[in-house]
């Protein structure tokens, strides 16, 4: 069951937000948003859903043990995270070790066929935050199991983020509202997130996934498309997911942190990583960039303590080689940044150019995201600076991908990339004026009939970061 899929738009979610606006009290509201998130999460993986209980366990049980007994904190903080982190590595990255133990000469290892549990990064992830800011006494540890299985279990952000810390929700899950001006803000929230998914990341993913399956076949022009489509297709599905999150989240009186601030308006990828996926950067900087020394060891330290980290960034998107070049690939050029003295030009000129090499930076690093093998990736970088191979069919092939749908959306995700839309669509919910309210309703409704109808049309397309 995904937040795209009709069984959740038409049954799932109506039935859990009638029932919760039924329930007298927030214990009961709690005990359902449990029972709910259990369903949603068992739907399809009964295993997976015993293993998130077995996460939760342990992660409240070792803070309780750390709480109760000062002497032991470090020993039960170390067991959470070791055992937590222990069944990410079982899970994700056994077959990935053994695959690549294999390429030693004189080594044949039988490679372990083990599935992969939906969002198990994402719900693991949280659990280690949780013991981390126990330890650090930024919160006191959960007395009551029930109250951190919400916590992580929660629907909304369960498979696929946003990450959230204990801290951010703690309050929430004891004392919060359900008001009609929040209700409303977290519905437009969702179906603007289900529009960016549905409407935008699904109908320029078909462009990207046709330019990856053309191997020796793909010329530069459908190449260069491809690789823009993908950049907005991922953008799209993962920031789409985010914001049904929060809105959902909002809906029942939680408030998760953003996740995307405009990335593609960064200027250079260090900004663009302070815009991407913000709830895992914090992740990796707090529990791991810091603890390792951050930028206070001297710069040859910083740079790396950047390296493992985004080392380690890439690995937690896959158990995949692609995987860890693209990362390490973003640690690079953010060292680079970091040693090379800034050009000594205009600030204008500067941030011009940054927009131009942050953008062309992270589509080419997409590429070897996207691409299912290192040859792959390879073989799509060739295609796209082989111009001198462009042929007149390939010229008709890319422009017959050109349709006038595909062009009016292609420039409508290009501008939805920008903080436009987004300042118009606030400037008229922050006018109190009925006609202003209206419009924005109207949008609102007409974007989930659109959504709703290709729902119904089209098959089953999964968020992108869903295997992660």
């Amino acid at each position: 069951m995904t937040f795209s899929s009709p069984i959740f738009l038409f049954v799932f979610f109506p039935i859990v937000l009638l029932l919760y606006c039924l329930l007298p009290n927030l214990g009961a509201k709690n005990a359902l948003l449990i029972v709910a998130s259990l369903l949603f999460y068992a739907y399809g993986e009964p295993f997976a859903m015993l293993l998130m209980l077995v996460v939760v366990l342990l992660s409240w049980g070792c803070a309780r043990v750390g709480d109760r007994f000062p002497e032991y904190q470090k020993l039960a903080l170390t067991v959470a995270v070791v055992g937590n982190l222990g069944l990410l590595g079982v899970y994700k990255y056994a077959g990935f070790f053994v695959e690549t133990l294999n390429v030693i000469p004189g080594i044949s290892l039988s490679v372990p066929n083990i599935a992969l549990p939906i969002g198990i990064s994402f719900f693991i992830f949280q659990a280690v935050s949780y013991n981390i800011d126990v330890y650090r006494k930024v919160v006191p540890a959960q007395r009551y199991y029930h109250r951190l299985l919400l916590y992580i279990s929660f629907f909304p952000q369960l498979i696929a983020g946003p990450i959230v810390r204990y801290p951010d929700i703690a309050e929430a899950l004891t004392n919060r509202q359900m008001t009609l001006e929040q209700t409303a803000s977290g519905f437009r929230r969702m179906i603007v997130g289900l529009s960016k998914k549905l409407l935008l990341a699904d109908t320029l993913g078909q462009i990207a996934d046709e330019a990856h399956a053309m191997g020796a076949d793909l010329a530069a022009p459908m190449a260069w498309l491809g690789a823009s489509c993908y950049m907005l297709q991922i953008y799209f599905d993962f920031s789409g997911y985010s914001d049904m999150a929060i809105g959902m989240g909002r809906i029942f009186g939680f408030h998760f942190p953003e996740n995307f601030r405009h990335p593609y308006c960064a200027s250079s990828i260090t900004e663009f990583w302070k815009r991407w996926h913000i709830s895992l950067t914090t992740w990796f900087r707090e529990c791991l960039y810091f603890p390792l020394g951050g930028n206070r060891k001297g710069k040859w330290r910083t740079v790396l303590n950047k390296w493992i980290v985004f080392f380690c960034t890439g690995l937690w998107h896959g158990a995949s080689w692609n995987f860890v070049l693209w990362g390490l690939l973003n640690g690079l050029l953010m060292n680079v940044e970091q040693l090379l003295p800034k050009p000594k030009t205009s600030e204008k000129i500067r941030y011009l150019f940054g927009r131009i090499y942050a953008v062309l930076a992270v589509m080419l690093a997409f590429v070897l995201f996207r691409a299912e093998t290192l040859t792959d990736a390879a073989n799509y970088y060739h295609a796209m600076f082989r111009w001198d191979m462009v042929d007149h069919t390939d010229l008709g092939l890319f422009l017959a991908k050109l349709s006038p749908m595909v062009m009016f959306l292609y420039f409508v995700a290009i501008l939805a990339c920008t903080p436009l839309v987004q300042n118009f669509y606030r400037k008229i919910i922050q006018k109190s004026s009925s006609a202003a309210q209206n419009l924005a309703n109207a949008v609102t409704i007409f974007l989930l009939a659109i959504c709703m109808l290709n729902v119904a049309a089209t098959t089953y397309h999964p968020f992108i970061y869903f295997r992660f």
